[in-house]
């Protein structure tokens, strides 16, 4: 089976936030963006993105960190912290080739998407449809494709 992730659309996110909000006020139970475990990047001025944990196969950000504060769940694939043992250096922020890991300001720990057991209240927030989605890499690539495919042949019929 393969596991779920959340995976943002740039064509159609906003950057309205919402995100971040619903998730700081589900995990954190304060409406505040810096407590969120999803963030929100601008590219100014092309567009924004939503970036969330990917649940990389080899976990660099596990295999970094030097007080085994991290591990990646057998089940369902989210990494776990253990904020015992987080001692807050941020290697495993920098081990992140995506950029889905946070620093908690107040707890000096870090803080990774869980993907909300299943049920993940950023995709349910964001008002965008097709912005956020909860899925998994594979129909993300059929769905690629197939955008692919409409443009492509959009193209081709235009010109004749």
């Amino acid at each position: 089976m393969q596991r779920r992730l959340i995976i943002c659309d740039p064509s159609k996110c906003l950057g309205c936030l919402l995100c971040e909000f619903a998730c700081s006020a589900f995990k954190e139970k304060s409406i505040d963006p810096t407590l969120s475990r999803i963030r929100v990047v601008n590219f100014e001025p092309t567009g924004s993105m939503a970036i969330a944990c990917v649940l990389c196969e080899d976990s660099p950000c596990v295999r970094s960190c030097p007080r085994n504060a991290l591990r990646r769940s057998e089940e369902t694939g989210v990494i776990i912290v253990d904020e015992y043992r987080c001692s807050g250096c941020s290697w495993c922020l920098n081990a992140c080739p995506f950029g889905a890991i946070a620093f908690h300001p107040t707890k000096k720990s870090v803080r990774i998407c869980d993907l909300c057991d299943g049920e993940p209240e950023c995709v349910k927030a964001c008002p965008y449809e097709g912005a956020l989605a909860f899925t998994t890499m594979e129909e993300v690539s059929h769905k690629w494709r197939s955008d692919a495919f409409k443009r492509l042949l959009k193209e081709l019929t235009s010109e004749v």
